[in-house]
Parts: C-alpha cells; structure tokens; sequence
C-alpha cells in the first residue's frame, strides 16, 4: 500500500463507502461529488498510520457501526482504525506537525546520530524537488522540529539498517522525510545503500512544550465524555449510558464523522 497514490486511496474509499451502504451526503450541481474532505495525505512511496479524513453524512449513524462497515469494506491494507463525530473547528488546524518514522538501509547507529545532530545545527538546510510548478528550492531545516537516531537500530538478514525519528511541521511548501533525508546528504554525506522506508506515525496538534504530536480529536473526545459516552473502540460501536447506569446501544446523531485509516 506505501505505493498507492492519493487517488487510488480516494477511489478505494469511495467504492467501499458504496459497499458498506454508509448514507454520504453529496454535493449539488450538475456534477455531484460525495462530501469527503482529505488532509495532510501521505506521498506516495510512504506508509502510514495515521491519515485522515472528513465524511459528511445525508442521515445519522452511529460513528461505531460507521467505522466496523467501512473497515469490512475496505481492500487489504486499508483498515479503518477510528470514527468519531466532528467537534467545532476545522480538523485542518489541528493537523500541524508529523511524526515520522525513517528505516535507512547499511546506515550505522553513530553515523546516523551525527548527521541528526550536524543537521540541527545548520542555519538552513535547502534542498530542490521537483513539483507540480517546476523545481523548487526550498529550506526543510526551519520544518524540523526534532530529529534523532533511535537507540534500537536493527541488523537484518543482509546489513544494518538505522532508524531516524522526525517530527516536521507541516509548511507551504510541504516539507517531506525524503526532503530531510536529501538534507542529511547534503549537511553529512549520510548516503543509505537503497531507498529509505519511511512510516508516518503520527499527525496532529504541536505540543511545543515536548515536540510531540498530541491527539487530533481531543475535542471530540472531551465532547464524548461530557455526554457519558464512551471512547469508540475498533471493532465496537459506542455506548451511552441512562440515568439508571444501563447502555444505550441505539444509533445515535452524527455530525460529519473523521475517520483514521491505516495505509
């Protein structure tokens, strides 16, 4: 699935939500579209596990009946981990920083760990990719929120391979993982054997105090608890408890739902 671009993800999607018989609104016009709206989606060559989207929907679901649809919809490789009524606010906004997860091939523990660290030193650190404008240079170090060697570096079957953790903010233009790892080639000489494997762990609000990625549905969550409702569970629907302590298992109203797949 790393190779699957956001268009084939987008079609998946739309093809399963048709499977699992989930009402989606649509747009007026000559030309209806289902109201689905992506943010921050992962480039192509890249695994996940943390993409999101917002889904409008025509009529109310329950957002657990919702999420176990869907997910049994969904082709291999695509798992839909979380559904939960929208809050107030754009999930846009919340959706600041990402955490990534950078596999780099015949790199050794030290070598990597110095070119982290000559890297976060530099001033600027720019590189050219080419987009859909033409080429463009652009500096990725101001991006870098943090940036170090993980301690448990692995030795596969054929050579050592060094794990680099980053968390990078999200920038116009976007500032990607193989953009830093361009830039550790140019500040260090960091040279991996083949191409790196690179993993999105995380995407949400910046705790500045830390550096680390907060929870995203925070405000959904905290809605959810001020109702005596509990958090969804994958695999499970949501329970609302009565006056008297007895589960509610009725579908309840749905605002538009934000789902978290897996890629």
């Amino acid at each position: 699935m790393r190779f699957a671009s956001h268009r084939d993800i987008a079609r998946a999607l739309e093809r399963a939500l048709r499977r699992a018989g989930v009402p989606v609104a649509f747009s007026a016009g000559f030309t209806p579209h289902p109201k689905i709206s992506y943010t921050g989606a992962a480039p192509t060559g890249v695994g996940s596990e943390a993409e999101y989207f917002e889904l409008t929907l025509a009529e109310p679901c329950d957002p657990g009946q919702v999420r176990v649809r869907l997910d049994d919809a969904m082709p291999d490789g695509l798992d839909v981990t979380e559904v939960v009524e929208a809050a107030a606010g754009g999930l846009a906004d919340r959706l600041e920083a990402s955490e990534w997860k950078v596999e780099l091939p015949g790199v050794g523990p030290d070598d990597a760990a110095a070119a982290a660290a000559a890297f976060l030193a530099a001033e600027t650190v720019e590189v050219e990719r080419l987009t859909k404008k033409g080429r463009r240079r652009f500096d990725t170090r101001s991006a870098v929120v943090r940036l170090e060697a993980d301690e448990r570096t692995m030795t596969g079957q054929e050579a050592t391979y060094a794990i680099l953790r980053m968390v990078v903010r999200h920038t116009t233009p976007a500032v990607r993982p193989d953009d830093v790892v361009t830039g550790l080639r140019q500040v260090a000489g960091l040279a991996p054997l083949s191409s790196p494997v690179m993993t999105r762990l995380a995407q949400g609000p910046l705790d500045e105090a830390s550096d680390a990625i907060a929870d995203p549905f925070a405000a959904e969550n905290a809605a959810a608890r001020d109702t005596g409702q509990e958090r969804a569970v994958p695999g499970s629907g949501t329970a609302q408890a009565d006056a008297n302590g007895r589960a509610d298992t009725e579908p309840r109203p749905s605002a538009p739902t934000r789902s978290a797949p897996d890629v």
